[in-house]
């Protein structure tokens, strides 16, 4: 297992934010994010290099990975450790050939057929377990699917979706062991207190799944 597949397995806290809430990310990586996704929609390919820059650098500081989303070509431009696809963007096989075996693919899934279906991508996002405006068009999933997961996904995965502190302890109760957020962090008055809160409802350690 190479390094970044490694720090994948151990990585248990995922934020994602866009370019304005960059700032959040240094108290985030200080309160325990394991891994970051650069996620800005309305960007375009100039500005979300020059902002991998520095989400790149604060990542490598803290050991974090840093995953840009949606965009293989750019991952592979920003020195990113993977890219993140949802179900509309490209086919894992098709992003493979362009980041090559090293960096991480990663897949949202919003079903059963879909986690069943994410054969070679290293990891999985599962959800929205709960309805979130960022996430508007997508019906909330429920814990079910939660369930799911932690009995048949082939690789790690991470539950997501209007997570906060008590929702969380709601999805680690239902098996999840790893969870991704944005607002909970973003938004947050202290978002290193409110990463590091998150953080500790998580396992220190999981090498296996």
């Amino acid at each position: 297992m190479d390094d970044r597949h490694a720090r994948l397995h151990r990585a248990h806290l995922y934020f994602i934010c866009d370019l304005e809430g960059l700032p959040t990310l240094g108290p985030a990586l200080r309160g325990g994010a394991e891994i970051f996704q650069l996620r800005d929609k309305r960007a375009g390919d100039a500005e979300i290099l020059r902002a991998a820059e520095t989400a790149r650098a604060l990542c490598t500081e803290h050991g974090a990975l840093f995953v840009v989303n949606d965009r293989p070509d750019l991952a592979v431009a920003a020195g990113a450790d993977g890219v993140h696809l949802g179900q509309d963007d490209m086919g894992i096989e098709e992003a493979r050939a362009i980041v090559g075996p090293e960096l991480l693919i990663g897949r949202s899934t919003h079903s059963p057929p879909q986690i069943d279906a994410a054969t070679g991508a290293d990891y999985i996002g599962v959800g929205p377990i709960h309805e979130t405006p960022t996430k508007q068009w997508r019906f909330a999933v429920g814990l079910d699917l939660v369930r799911y997961a932690a009995a048949n996904a082939a690789m790690p995965f991470f539950a997501i979706g209007g997570l906060d502190t008590i929702r969380l302890r709601e999805a680690v109760a239902a098996g999840a062991t790893r969870a991704a957020v944005v607002r909970a962090i973003r938004v947050a008055d202290d978002p290193e207190a409110a990463a590091r809160l998150l953080r500790a409802e998580l396992p220190v350690e999981n090498s296996v799944g």
